[in-house]
Parts: C-alpha cells; structure tokens; sequence
C-alpha cells in the first residue's frame, strides 16, 4: 500500500508521493485551510487593521450570511464588532504599558513594612542562625518571594 502523507490544516490523508503531496500543498483546498489555522494566532490590533480597511460584504449585512464565508474580500463585522475588538486592543496595549496594575500592589510602603518587622524581630527572638548573606536571606515579603528563590545562594547549587 505504501505510505500515505496526513495533513494536518486539511484533516486528511493520502499515498505520500512527490506528485500527489505537490498537488495537495498548493491546492485551493489547503491553502485556505492552513490561512484559517494561522489566522487564529493573529494579533487583535492585526485583524482590527485588516478589517477596518475592507469594505463591509452587502450579502452578509442583508441576509447574515455569505457564500465566501471567511474567505470574502469584505469584511463581515458589523461597527459593534469593530467597537468591541478596538477595545481590545486598546485594552491589550495599556496591559503591555502597564504590566502591573495598581490594585495588585500591597497597602502601606516600605518604610512601614520595614518598621513592623523591626518590631515583630525584635518582639521574638529567632531561631534561625544567621547566613553570611544575611542581605539575601531577609525575610521577604510574598511578593517578593520569587526574588528570594533567584537570587539565594543555597539555589545555585
């Protein structure tokens, strides 16, 4: 029988041989199959650019459905559509600016932190003996938990 070639953008298979693989790889069929995968991965900002530039398909603004489907040359979005996917991005692009928000960070500054754990140490006597990187093995923290773990000694070796 001999080996048969699967693809995977088509969800079919075939005999596997220099002239059926040619003829499947650019055939209509494929190509509009592996457009579709790889327009899944596309950035919002991308596919507002793209959509905001076509004009809008007539058919699918009358009856809410087009022969070409994704394929059409027109856009299928209605200005909703647009709005919502404009928020988006506008959305995705003060997340990238602003990786932290405001509301995530702890109450109170460093100074204070600083002055309760003076108190709290100095209230109990510790146990612990003291690292010679003491500097490194201050009591953090949680959210700076992931700092202590990169940066400790004993996590190097």
């Amino acid at each position: 029988m001999g080996k048969r070639y699967f693809c995977d953008y088509c969800d079919r298979s075939f005999q596997d041989n220099l002239h059926n693989r040619k003829k499947h790889l650019n055939g209509l069929q494929h190509l509009k199959a592996k457009k579709v995968w790889y327009d899944m991965f596309r950035d919002a900002a991308a596919i507002l650019l793209d959509e905001q530039n076509k004009r809008p398909c007539r058919k699918f603004l009358l009856t809410g459905q087009c022969d070409f489907g994704s394929n059409c040359r027109f856009s299928h979005m209605s200005e909703r559509d647009l709005q919502e996917l404009s928020i988006q991005v506008e959305e995705e692009r003060r997340a990238r600016e602003w990786p932290l928000d405001v509301a995530e960070l702890p109450e109170g500054n460093l100074e204070d932190w600083l002055e309760k754990r003076a108190k709290r140490l100095s209230s109990a006597p510790s146990s612990r003996a003291p690292c010679e990187c003491s500097f490194l093995c201050l009591e953090l923290p949680p959210y700076l938990f992931a700092w202590q773990s990169q940066t400790h000694p004993s996590s190097f070796s």
